[in-house]
């Protein structure tokens, strides 16, 4: 899964070289947290027009983490 969401983020951004994943151990409620950290110019490649491209993002790496029998949560920083 963390390769999954470097990869989209990778083909999003200009500097491919400082987008990296971050992952919290489960928590408590069984969900898995994945932060998404980009350079600061490439925030609103990322992020879409309200939201939508990070929207996107959240819901294929839902829909992968499903078909594992898993619950995550993608966070963008």
């Amino acid at each position: 899964m963390e390769e999954l969401l470097k990869f989209v983020a990778e083909e999003l951004v200009e500097n491919k070289e400082e987008v990296s994943v971050t992952v919290d151990p489960e928590n408590e409620e069984g969900i898995i947290v994945y932060h998404l950290h980009v350079a600061e110019s490439d925030m609103g490649r990322v992020i879409g027009k309200q939201g939508r491209i990070a929207k996107a993002i959240r819901v294929v790496m839902r829909a992968g983490a499903a078909k594992r029998g898993q619950k995550i949560m993608v966070e963008i920083d």
